[in-house]
Formats: C-alpha cells, sequence, structure tokens
C-alpha cells in the first residue's frame, strides 16, 4: 500500500485573504496548484479581532502615527493556523527584514511550506514577534502597503521550485543567483532582427564555446549591475 506525498502547505495571515490566489492561480503555479502540488490557505487575521467590530489593531505605544497591529489578535490567529509542533517555519513579511534570497527560497522549496503573515498598518507589535518566533523577511528596500503582495512573491519564488512545476528543473538551475551570478544573455529567432544579430558563437553548434561564452556573458553582467554579488562571491572563495 502507498501513500501520496504531503503536498508542500503555504498557509498566509492577512486581513485580506481575498487577495490569494491572486496570480498564483494562474500559469505554472495554479497548474501546480491544481494537481495538488501544492496547498494554499489563506486566513483571515480579522476572525480573532475585539469586541463587536473585530478590532485588530490599536494607536502605538508612546504616540506617533498610524496604528499597530495587536499582539494579542495576531497570536490567536497564528495559534489556530498552526499548532506548536507545526514543523513549518513562520515568517513575517517586513521591509526591516533579512532580504530574502535565492538560497533561502530554494532551501524553503525543499521544506514542509510556510507560514507567512502579512503585516498592515504601521507594523506589528515587537511582543509577538518574539513570542511565536516570527522570522522577518524582506523582498527589498522599499514599503509596500501589506505584506500581501510580498507574500506573493515569496511563494512563486518557492512554488516554481518544487518537483514536477517548471518542465524542466535546469531551467532553474542556470537563472540568476543560483551560481552567484546574474543569468547569461537569451536570444531565439529570428536570427537577424532590427540589424541586430544573434551572436555567431551560439549558432555554430559548438557546445563548450556556447558554455564558455554563456559563462563570460554571465560575469560581465554581474560585475555591471551587481559587484556585490561578486565581492560576496569572492569572501566565500
Amino acid at each position: 500500500m502507498t501513500t501520496d506525498p504531503v503536498p508542500w502547505r503555504a498557509t498566509v495571515l492577512t486581513l485580506y485573504p481575498e487577495m490569494f490566489p491572486g496570480p498564483l492561480g494562474l500559469s505554472l503555479s495554479g497548474d501546480a496548484l491544481a494537481r495538488g502540488a501544492w496547498d494554499l490557505e489563506a486566513r483571515n487575521i480579522r476572525a480573532h479581532g475585539i469586541g463587536r467590530h473585530r478590532s485588530v489593531d490599536d494607536t502605538p505605544a508612546g504616540g506617533g502615527a498610524g496604528m499597530v497591529l495587536r499582539c494579542d489578535v495576531l497570536a490567536a490567529a497564528i495559534d489556530a493556523a498552526a499548532p506548536a509542533d507545526d514543523p513549518r517555519p513562520r515568517l513575517l513579511m517586513s521591509p526591516r527584514g533579512r532580504p530574502l534570497t535565492q538560497g533561502r527560497v530554494r532551501a524553503l522549496a525543499e521544506g514542509p511550506g510556510l507560514i507567512a503573515v502579512c503585516g498592515r498598518f504601521e507594523g506589528v507589535d515587537e511582543r509577538v514577534i518574539a513570542a511565536r518566533g516570527l522570522e522577518e523577511v524582506s523582498i527589498g528596500d522599499y514599503v509596500l502597503s501589506g505584506g500581501e503582495m510580498a507574500a506573493l512573491v515569496l511563494l512563486d519564488a518557492c512554488v516554481r521550485l518544487l518537483p514536477g512545476t517548471m518542465g524542466k528543473m535546469a531551467s532553474g538551475e542556470e537563472e540568476s543567483f543560483e551560481g552567484g551570478l546574474l543569468e547569461y544573455p537569451h536570444y531565439t529567432r529570428p536570427r537577424e532582427w532590427e540589424g541586430r544579430a544573434i551572436p555567431e558563437v551560439l549558432n555554430g553548434g559548438n557546445h563548450g564555446a556556447i558554455a564558455r561564452w554563456r559563462r563570460a556573458e554571465a560575469e560581465r553582467l554581474t560585475a555591471e549591475r551587481r559587484p556585490d554579488l561578486i565581492a560576496a562571491r569572492g569572501r566565500e572563495s
């Protein structure tokens, strides 16, 4: 008797569950979702709000602009979504978090799934971050209206790496950041367009020469656009 493997499970805690699956319900991620290769649950934080109006926020301690998501409300939402023995990492989408990297994405994709908490307002009460072991994750040095768009980015990056989502896993192995470099340029037909030709080396059929050209181009682009990646490679070697 065989049992089907447990799918990669994503739980999103949000004030706007109607934003999910959104674009994740289309294309590769949508096909994988329909096949049961991964599972998505969007849960409304407001279900654990306080009082008749299901209040989820309050004014900042010490004063200041905006509102802060309450620790008791968010903790109740987390506890209802994930018992203490749930092995999935608990991620808070936050501009002050550690930058999301391809390496972190790959590690998450190889695990059982994740819990993504989407903040709103001015932020989240610091006590619930510590008490529930939330790992703050940032998708870039800018501020969004809430964590939902960041969660969509995170989930898309993870789901595309799940087995069977992409047609050829080599597509994922040769992408930007996988080897510490940006990806080399791509070309396809027509062979010449508006006076611009495909580099001749790509038309010659010499796979060794093509590999060397692609490597050189990846290194050139990375040095031009992301010298920080070149510096990081040097520290690791």
